[in-house]
C-alpha cells in the first residue's frame, strides 16, 4: 500500500485504568474507627452497668429524671414562681393571673420528729448497746478471775465444785452450793462454817473488782414427808443475811447490797428432785445496771 499526502493520519490512545483505592480512598478508615468507637462505649457501658449496685442506679436515675421541670406553661407555680399572661394576651393588667399569697405549711421537721426518733434516740441506742457490751465484758471477766482464783488457792480447789456461776437476765449469779457431805452451814443453822466463809471471801475479792450493786438470797432444800414449815424462809433469810456479813467483813460496800432475801425451797436449783443437797445455796448476783432514761420520760 502507497502512502500519499492525503492519506488519513491515525492516532492510537493508551488509557491507563487506576486501581480500585482511588474509587474509596480512605473513607473505610474513619467508617471502622467510628465502629470501634462505638463498640468500645457499649462494652464500657454494660461494664459500668454490671459493676453498679441499685442503689447507685437509682441515683444516677434521679440525676437525669426532669424533676425540676415544671408542669405548668406559665411561670407561676414553678421555680422562679413568676406571674404568667393571661389567655387574653398582654392587653390585660395581669392583676387576675397575680397568685394569693400562700399559707404557712407545717414544717416537715416537726413530722418527721413526730413520726420517727431523730439523731438523739439513735445516739441513746448507740450509748446503751455500748453500755450493755461493757457490762457484759465486765461480767466475763469477772467469772474468769474467780474461777482462776479458785484454782490458784490450793484451800479452794476441792471446794470449786461447790461454786457456779453464770450469767442470767439479772446479772451475773455467783451460787455456792452444798454438797453431800460438804453443806456450808450445820443443820438448822444460820451461821456459816469455815467451808462457807472461805468460798465468800474468794467471792468478795471478784465482786470488789466491779460497781454493781448486789442481792443475796438464801434457798433451802425441801424435806422428804415434810410440808412447806414456815421456819424455812426464816431460816433461809438468816442464812443470806449471814452471807452479807461476811461479804461486807472481807471489803463489800455496804451501800452496794440492794437486797438480802430468803427464798426457803420456792426455787430449787433441781426441780425435778428438790431434796437434793444442791438446792441449799447462797445465791450472789452482780445486777445489771439500768440505763438512765431521758428527762422527758418517767
Amino acid at each position: 500500500m502507497a502512502y500519499g499526502d492525503n492519506a488519513p493520519t491515525i492516532i492510537i490512545k493508551k488509557v491507563k485504568k487506576g486501581g480500585h483505592g482511588g474509587h474509596h480512598g480512605g473513607a473505610w478508615k474513619v467508617a471502622y474507627a467510628d465502629f470501634v468507637t462505638a463498640m468500645m462505649a457499649f462494652f464500657l457501658l454494660m461494664w459500668l452497668i454490671n459493676t453498679t449496685s441499685p442503689e447507685q442506679k437509682r441515683g444516677i436515675a434521679d440525676y437525669f429524671a426532669p424533676a425540676s421541670v415544671s408542669q405548668t406553661t406559665s411561670g407561676s407555680g414553678g421555680i422562679l414562681a413568676g406571674t404568667g399572661l393571661s389567655d387574653s394576651g398582654a392587653k390585660t393588667d395581669g392583676s387576675s393571673a397575680t397568685p394569693s399569697p400562700a399559707q404557712p405549711e407545717t414544717p416537715s421537721t416537726q413530722t418527721d420528729k413526730a413520726a420517727k426518733p431523730g439523731a438523739g434516740g439513735a445516739a441513746d441506742a448507740a450509748a446503751q448497746a455500748a453500755q450493755a457490751k461493757a457490762e457484759a465484758d465486765e461480767f466475763k471477766s469477772a467469772a474468769e478471775s474467780l474461777r482462776q482464783a479458785l484454782q490458784d488457792m490450793p484451800e479452794l480447789a476441792e471446794l470449786s465444785k461447790q461454786v457456779i456461776v453464770d450469767v442470767t437476765p439479772e446479772g451475773l449469779r455467783i451460787q455456792l452450793v452444798d454438797q453431800e457431805g460438804r453443806s456450808m452451814f450445820d443443820q438448822g443453822s444460820a451461821k456459816p462454817n469455815d467451808r462457807a466463809r472461805l468460798l465468800l471471801r474468794a467471792v468478795s475479792q471478784v465482786v470488789r473488782q466491779l460497781h454493781n450493786r448486789i442481792t443475796v438470797s438464801g434457798h433451802t432444800s425441801a424435806v422428804v414427808g415434810a410440808g412447806a414449815g414456815g421456819d424455812d424462809w426464816a431460816l433461809s433469810a438468816a442464812r443470806a443475811n449471814a452471807a452479807r456479813s461476811v461479804l461486807q467483813e472481807a471489803g463489800v460496800e455496804a451501800d452496794r447490797i440492794y437486797q438480802v432475801s430468803g427464798k426457803a425451797n420456792s426455787d430449787p436449783l433441781y426441780p425435778d428432785d428438790p431434796t437434793l443437797p444442791g438446792n441449799r445455796r447462797i445465791a450472789i448476783t452482780l445486777l445489771r445496771e439500768k440505763p438512765v432514761l431521758p428527762p422527758d420520760q418517767p
